[in-house]
């Protein structure tokens, strides 16, 4: 638990709360889809936000990833949420755990990002058995980028292929070990 935010697994009474973060216009470009099937994250109904949600507890349950609440302290509100996983792949972002951050766009701040990106970074490496963690950012995430700049993490030209149908992603950023 961090001074301002904590993480959580995430739960259905999360889906109200998190339909203000995953149907913010500003928000939902800042997010990673990558290699998810084509789903862009951009829900704007109760229904498919709890359908999410039942999806990634599916997921956890299955060991697929996990997915956690990021919870605002002093008004117990969900702001977002963070997803991990290991990666093997057969490109340069094996041996990876991969960081997906969601977050509504009021939050999106270089301060408040850097505080959550300390709840969990350091102990991805040993709770995904990984030598790297990567997050995606994108050119617009400007606050986004200085957070993770001031987290050690650094840009990579490397691209990560998708599993599903080869597609190249661009725009990580990687801390390693």
């Amino acid at each position: 638990m961090g001074t301002h935010y904590s993480l959580r697994l995430v739960t259905p009474a999360d889906a109200q709360d998190l339909l203000a973060v995953y149907s913010d216009p500003r928000a939902v470009p800042l997010f990673s889809s990558d290699n998810c099937g084509g789903d862009d994250f951009h829900y704007t109904t109760l229904e498919r936000m709890q359908a999410a949600v039942a999806y990634w507890l599916a997921e956890y349950a299955e060991e697929g990833f996990v997915r956690w609440s990021i919870i605002a302290n002093k008004t117990q509100t969900v702001i977002g949420t963070i997803e991990l996983f290991h990666r093997e792949a057969a490109d340069y972002f094996t041996d990876c755990g991969v960081l997906r951050l969601d977050l509504r766009s009021d939050y999106e701040q270089t301060e408040a990002i850097a505080e959550i990106l300390a709840l969990i970074v350091a102990p991805a490496f040993s709770l995904f058995d990984c030598s790297q963690v990567a997050t995606k950012a994108v050119p617009a995430a400007t606050e986004r980028i200085a957070a993770l700049q001031d987290a050690g993490f650094t840009a990579t030209a490397e691209q990560l292929i998708g599993h599903h149908d080869g597609t190249a992603y661009g725009d990580y950023w990687v801390r390693r070990v």
